[in-house]
């Protein structure tokens, strides 16, 4: 399943501050950020539905996460 998600992340040192959370989050998800796009892309590839999940542990740190449908 791929979630896709609109953020405020819009810096390489933005991803640098996200990167231990989301790599803590779920053993085999694969996740990635699009810069270039205006809605700054979160693109999370997993087996399970963890779109509240990550939408919280993101705000918990002062970012905005919107999933994106």
């Amino acid at each position: 399943m791929i979630l896709v998600f609109k953020t405020n992340i819009d810096t390489k040192d933005k991803i640098h501050i996200v990167e231990p959370i989301l790599n803590n989050i779920a053993d085999e998800i694969k996740w990635n950020f699009d810069l270039e796009d205006d809605d700054n892309i979160l693109r999370i590839d997993t087996y399970n539905n963890i779109a509240q999940l990550i939408i919280k542990k993101l705000g918990t740190i002062g970012f905005y996460c919107e999933e994106l449908l």
